[in-house]
């Protein structure tokens, strides 16, 4: 397999991801913002996930709810917004037909020019706008799984996915933990627990949480988005998913490892295998996250080294 089209099938897959993470919680905050007082608190934390604070101020200033709503949704001058996204998914998608089906391909391009189409649209139809976006990306993970032969490209298309999302699923608890709601005197309050609870909207978790515990607490939120070995947004099902899908590309059955893009990947999760939601409230949740994320970023580095690099 050329490394070319296991990087574009890669990266296709993680810029769908990351479009449909965005087009997910940009929603459950503009419904969050018709419900409560709406301050730059609420959505300056949007931006912070992505990393490009420095950007938005340069050309926004404001957090608003339209600024925030635009950079992130619309603006083509911003690499992390859902248009960008959406736009290198499907430029990746083209430079390897040949190696997806044409099912896909409608699929994705459908996707490009809805979101292309959409940028003049009032706040009153986004709603409508974010849930079209992420059922057809729904529909781009169902037609790859169905119409693809589940060989090497569709093994990179799932390294990329799962990369991405246990990316997102720390960020947006990072977010609310230790960005969202910093003040002490508001912990346990009905904003905290609506907030707890568009998290988890946030990660499409609060009817599988709701299966699980009986009570929305912030320690059976952590514990349920990072250890729950069955719920696929998980931060230990999406780096089980990875760990597997990188022992199958290099054919490695063996209990060690045979590259570095496995040995980092192989590590975190053994850690997560061994550790508790206690043991990482002792240790700062934060602090646990933000070490998670480095490693995240860490096992990017070694796949691209491994497999895409020239």
């Amino acid at each position: 397999m050329l490394s070319r089209v296991a990087d574009s099938v890669y990266w296709m897959n993680r810029y769908i991801e990351r479009a449909e993470n965005y087009c997910r919680f940009m929603d459950v905050n503009f419904q969050l913002s018709l419900d409560s007082p709406e301050t730059a608190n609420q959505w300056g934390p949007m931006v912070t996930t992505t990393g490009d604070n420095t950007d938005f101020e340069e050309r926004y200033g404001e957090y608003n709810r339209e600024n925030v709503i635009h950079f992130m949704t619309f603006d083509a001058e911003n690499s992390s917004s859902i248009l960008s996204c959406i736009r290198r998914a499907r430029e990746n998608a083209r430079t390897i037909r040949e190696n997806i089906s044409t099912e896909l391909w409608q699929v994705l391009n459908e996707l490009y020019l809805e979101v292309k189409n959409q940028q003049t649209s009032h706040l009153e139809e986004l709603e409508r706008f974010y849930t079209r976006v992420r059922r057809t990306c729904l529909l781009f993970y169902g037609t790859m799984d169905a119409t693809l032969s589940h060989d090497e490209v569709h093994r990179f298309a799932l390294t990329g996915r799962y990369l991405e999302r246990a990316d997102k699923t720390t960020r947006i608890l990072d977010m609310k933990y230790f960005i969202l709601l910093p003040s002490i005197q508001d912990v346990g309050t009905t904003l905290d627990l609506i907030q707890w609870l568009s998290l988890l909207k946030s990660a499409s978790a609060h009817e599988m949480f709701n299966r699980s515990y009986q009570k929305v607490t912030p320690k059976n939120i952590a514990e349920f988005l990072i250890l729950n070995r069955d719920f696929p947004r998980a931060l230990i099902y999406c780096i089980s998913e990875l760990d597997r899908n990188l022992r199958s590309i290099s054919g490695n059955t063996g209990p060690s490892f045979s590259n570095e893009a496995e040995r980092w990947t192989g590590m975190l999760l053994s850690d997560l295998n061994y550790t508790d939601i206690d043991a990482i409230f002792d240790k700062g949740m934060h602090e646990y996250l933000d070490k998670v994320q480095t490693r995240l970023n860490r096992i990017g580095e070694t796949i691209n080294e491994r497999y895409f690099a020239v």
